[in-house]
Order: C-alpha cells, then sequence, then structure tokens
C-alpha cells in the first residue's frame, strides 16, 4: 500500500516538474499577462481587460507606429503603463491645434489614426521633441485620460516589457493585436 501510495506521489511530482519547466519559461521570458487598470486606453482597452504581453519578438524585429506597449513607467519603473507608440527612433513628433505630425527624413505627414480612435478627436499640448536611437513617444487612446509622453517625456526602449498581442478578457471582446495600417 506504501508502495503504490509513493508511486503515485512520484508521478503527481514528475507531471509538476515537468509542467513547471514548459510553463515558467514561457510565463518570464516569452509571454506575460497584464491587466489594463484606468481608463488612458479607452475606447480600445478598458479597466480589467486582461492582455497577453509578448515580450521577445520585439528583440528580432522593431516596433512599428501604432503598436500598444507595456512598459515600466519611466519615473517609477515599479509601475507598468500601457500606451500606444506614436514616435519611432528618429522622428520628430509635434502636436499643435490638435493634430501630430511626423517627420522624419525631410518628409512631414499628419498622423491619421482614423483606425483606432474616433476621428473627432483631438490632442491637446503644444510639444516638438526629437526622439534619439532607442527613444519613443508614447499617447494612451483616452488622450484627456492620460498621462503619457506629453507630461513625462520620451519613452527609453530598455522600459518597455513588450507589445501587447491578445486580450483574454473578457471573452466577449477576445482579440488578436498587432501595428495599424498607416
Amino acid at each position: 500500500m506504501a508502495k503504490k501510495f509513493f508511486s503515485f506521489v512520484w508521478e503527481i511530482l514528475k507531471i509538476t516538474i515537468i509542467a513547471s519547466a514548459i510553463v515558467l519559461p514561457v510565463r518570464y521570458f516569452l509571454f506575460q499577462p497584464f491587466l489594463v487598470k484606468g481608463p488612458s486606453m479607452e475606447p480600445n482597452f478598458t479597466n480589467n481587460d486582461y492582455l497577453i504581453i509578448d515580450e521577445i519578438s520585439y528583440r528580432f524585429r522593431a516596433f512599428q507606429r501604432g503598436e500598444v506597449v507595456v512598459f515600466k513607467f519611466p519615473l517609477n519603473t515599479s509601475q507598468m503603463f500601457i500606451k500606444r507608440i506614436i514616435g519611432l527612433p528618429g522622428d520628430m513628433v509635434e502636436i499643435n491645434n490638435g493634430e501630430i505630425k511626423i517627420s522624419k527624413d525631410g518628409k512631414t505627414e499628419v498622423l491619421d489614426e482614423s483606425e483606432y480612435l474616433n476621428s473627432t478627436l483631438k490632442t491637446e499640448g503644444n510639444i516638438s521633441v526629437v526622439l534619439n536611437q532607442n527613444e519613443y513617444f508614447v499617447l494612451g487612446d483616452n488622450r484627456e485620460a492620460s498621462f503619457d509622453s506629453r507630461r513625462f517625456g520620451v519613452l527609453p526602449e530598455n522600459d518597455i516589457i513588450g507589445r501587447v498581442v491578445f486580450r483574454a478578457w473578457p471573452f466577449a471582446a477576445l482579440a488578436a493585436f498587432g501595428a495599424p495600417v498607416y
């Protein structure tokens, strides 16, 4: 009887070890869950949305304008924020009269965010910033309620944890995410 019990315990222990050996590296090095707190990304992400963050692919592929990222807040790295990338390294980002203008290599264009924001939304602020290598300019989708690069400055790439790839909760809003087409 004792031999059967120890055999059963040993099998459970092996399953636990194998499962941990598979799950823990995925959880800590490839994908991470993130729970949205606050209204800064409404209407696209709402309070208590459960998201899956890709922590590895950005090491092999550069971020794209419009992707949503989770990062350590530059002024207090114990906090995590979620925002949308607006400016990429080398860009000049200007916000004026409710418009966002992106300049690079002598070309300037007004950023068209109609794919993910209401076209009547105006971005408040009067900012002009040139991004250095490994710097990003990020904004929340709910511009009136977002504490973002307009207030805390540029986002260093080394503070970025990863990009949002999937919404897992609520089930009614399951969705995969990528960069919008501009």
